[in-house]
């Protein structure tokens, strides 16, 4: 009886080991965890630009205004009959 009683510990234990510090234990379940946190937080930020991006999308589509004011900031566009004037502070 006491041969069963300490077979059956020691096989108890080895499960609990295989549990805590095998491929599927705490360590392995804390690593995925992590990664998924990174994976989740890039997903996040990676629909916040979706999301600038579609509402310039949709700038762009519903008028001209959009369309001439990156004109004017990226390639520095006047209207015919407009005269530009940049203004440079001292240093």
């Amino acid at each position: 009886m006491r041969f069963v009683t300490i077979a059956l510990l020691l096989l108890l234990g080895a499960v609990h080991a295989e549990l805590w510090f095998g491929d599927g234990g705490l360590p392995a379940v804390r690593r995925q965890q992590a990664k998924l946190d990174a994976k989740l937080q890039a997903n996040a930020e990676l629909a916040r630009s979706n999301q600038r991006l579609a509402a310039e999308v949709d700038d762009l589509r519903q008028g001209l205004e959009m369309v001439e004011e990156r004109a004017r900031a990226d390639l520095g566009m006047v209207k015919p009959d407009e005269i530009l004037v940049q203004y440079a502070p001292r240093r």
